[in-house]
């Protein structure tokens, strides 16, 4: 391990409180959250000096002030120094509470890997409809049925499911990820909005299925980044028209061609095609309006005016939620939680990390991954903050705002993609 220009170290029994230590140790190999700290307490510099250490770095610029002139006018502290390699204890038995951290730690890494392949299996499942779903209609949405039974399965049956945001490495940048996007997350809100099993299959089904007529929309139209001529904008409307003809050709049910046809309608009456207001619209499309509102605030087709998932959300909520369901709308925002998957949040102890997962149950203090440069990426540590009651959020960041090597260690991705995790214990995890 290497020191910093500005480290200065102390022995062990000149910590004191109100010191900013930086711990020269893997993060296994200690019993704080973070190998970086401002000592709090006596019972830390007690931990601290249980760890075997000659000596501990001290960042004097994040320290009190003060706190180091007090060691005989600062003589007690070594100079500074550019390089200095720190001898790393190895302790011949490992605590308790270091074994329990890093069993909590492999079996984290044990789920999102889970959760990764089977993210990639739903993904190829929706590519492979996407590419053949007008040549074998009756297979694809089998195959579609099935994938939206499986969450069908976590979201209704499992209802403390989360959410995870997908690594690079599980993505791509095809169409087919809005729908799986849209349906992933109309599930999430099917429990708390009191559906049936049988609704749920079929709003899963319509979510996945509800840009069906962009087949029939030139890829000029569709995917062009600047602003659409009216005429452009009247044509690309009319997927909804042609996503309730094609639906009807593959053997769509009557409800989700309700979906399809009325995904745009607003509740305020501003949508399109047919300019619905309220409770004219079906129950299952407002929610997949509501949802799919969201998504293409996320991953629009010109990704530099992409807006965070933090941002999107908070969009919605401040300034156009009379456009949408006000329950839905309510349960989508306490749900994805105040900070979204896929969000870049700064920490209150100033590290930067990515929100994971969703905590229902505390939506402010969500799973995130944790940027340390001390730590290798593929190693990089876990943390729920809901058992991490010293550690807040305290802001949200674009990825533009990180530096190179943060944005390149936590990897957010230009697109946002979502799928589920069941908690452990539930009997249903993917």
């Amino acid at each position: 391990m290497t020191a910093t220009a500005n480290s200065r170290y102390v022995t062990p029994d000149q910590l004191r409180t109100g010191m900013y230590v930086c711990l020269d140790l893997p993060w296994f190999r200690h019993p704080f959250t973070f190998s970086n700290f401002k000592i709090a307490n006596q019972g830390q510099i007690k931990e601290i000096r249980g760890l075997g250490l000659s000596r501990v770095r001290v960042d004097p610029g994040q320290s009190d002030e003060g706190v180091l002139d007090e060691l005989d006018g600062g003589d007690g502290l070594a100079p500074e120094v550019s390089e200095v390699e720190v001898d790393i204890p190895t302790p011949t038995e490992v605590p308790p509470e270091i074994s329990a951290r890093m069993a909590r730690q492999s079996e984290r890494r044990q789920r999102v890997s889970e959760v990764e392949r089977a993210f990639l299996k739903a993904a190829g499942v929706m590519r492979n409809v996407h590419q053949n779903l007008f040549a074998s209609p009756k297979v694809c949405l089998e195959e579609v049925g099935a994938l939206v039974g499986e969450m069908v399965s976590a979201f209704l049956r499992a209802p403390d499911s989360t959410l995870h945001v997908m690594s690079e490495k599980a993505g791509g940048e095809d169409a087919y990820y809005h729908g799986l996007n849209t349906s992933v997350l109309c599930m999430m809100l099917a429990k708390d909005l009191g559906l049936t099993v049988d609704e749920g299959q079929t709003l899963g089904v319509a979510a996945m299925l509800h840009d069906l007529g962009h087949v029939d929309i030139p890829d000029k139209v569709l995917r062009k980044r600047e602003a659409l001529t009216r005429a452009e904008q009247e044509l690309r409307n009319m997927h909804c028209e042609y996503g309730v003809r094609r639906g009807q050709q593959i053997g769509l049910s009557v409800a989700a061609l309700r979906v399809i046809a009325q995904h745009h309608e607003c509740a305020d009456g501003s949508g399109f095609p047919k300019r619905l207001k309220g409770d004219e619209i079906d129950p299952l499309a407002r929610i997949v309006a509501l949802v799919n509102h969201y998504d293409n605030l996320c991953n629009p087709v010109d990704l530099t005016r992409a807006l965070t998932p933090h941002e999107a959300l908070s969009l919605m909520f401040a300034q156009r939620r009379q456009k949408f369901d006000a329950r839905a709308l309510q349960l989508l925002v306490r749900r994805l939680g105040v900070y979204p998957p896929g969000s870049i949040v700064v920490l209150s102890n100033d590290a930067i990390a990515m929100v994971t997962s969703v905590n229902s149950r505390a939506p402010l203090r969500p799973w995130v991954v944790v940027h340390d440069p001390a730590v290798p990426k593929d190693e990089a540590l876990s943390l729920d903050l809901e058992h991490e009651p010293e550690v807040n959020i305290c802001k949200a960041l674009r990825p533009v705002q990180l530096p190179t090597a943060v944005y390149d260690y936590l990897s957010p991705r230009k697109r946002v993609t979502y799928f589920f995790d069941a908690e452990p214990g539930d009997g249903s995890r993917p």
